[in-house]
C-alpha cells in the first residue's frame, strides 16, 4: 500500500507529467504527496558568490511549485520543499527521511550520448531509491 509519495519537480515537460501521474496516484491511494524541487549549488572552483547563487535558484523553484499549491488542495496531505544538492541524491535522501512509498520522477529524453556523458538523474534515483520509482517520459 502507498501511504507516502514523492514527486520530483523542476516545472520541466516531464516533470510536469510525472506531477499529474503522481497527483491521479496520490488521489487513487489517499496518499500523502510530497513535491519536491531540487536547487543545485555552484560547482566547485567557480567563483561565484554561492550562498547568493542558492538564494536565488531557491527562490526561483518556490516560484516554480507555487502554482501547484490549488492542485494539492484536494488531498489528505501535501508537503513541496525546495532543497539545495545534486537533484538524485537530493531526491533519495529526502525518500529516506520521510519514509516515501514510491517515487515518481520525470525522464527529460536526452540523446544517448547526452545520458552516457553526464548521467540521468533518473537512472541515478532508480539505482539508490529505498522504494519503489516510476519514470514518466512526456507524451510525444
Amino acid at each position: 500500500m502507498i501511504h507516502k509519495l514523492l514527486v520530483a519537480y523542476d516545472g520541466s515537460e516531464s516533470a510536469n507529467a510525472a506531477f499529474e501521474f503522481a497527483l491521479d496516484m496520490a488521489g487513487r491511494y489517499q496518499a500523502h504527496l510530497h513535491v519536491v524541487a531540487v536547487a543545485r549549488p555552484p560547482e566547485f572552483g567557480t567563483e561565484v558568490e554561492t550562498e547568493a547563487v542558492i538564494e536565488r535558484a531557491r527562490w526561483h523553484y518556490a516560484k516554480v511549485v507555487e502554482p501547484l499549491e490549488d492542485r494539492l488542495a484536494a488531498l489528505p496531505g501535501h508537503h513541496i520543499e525546495v532543497v539545495i544538492g545534486h537533484p538524485a541524491e537530493a531526491i533519495v535522501l529526502y525518500a529516506e527521511a520521510h519514509s516515501i512509498d514510491h517515487i515518481v520522477v520525470g525522464h527529460r529524453g536526452h540523446s544517448l550520448f547526452e545520458r552516457w556523458l553526464i548521467g540521468s538523474v533518473a537512472r541515478q534515483v532508480v539505482a539508490y531509491a529505498p522504494c519503489p520509482v516510476t519514470v514518466i517520459r512526456p507524451r510525444r
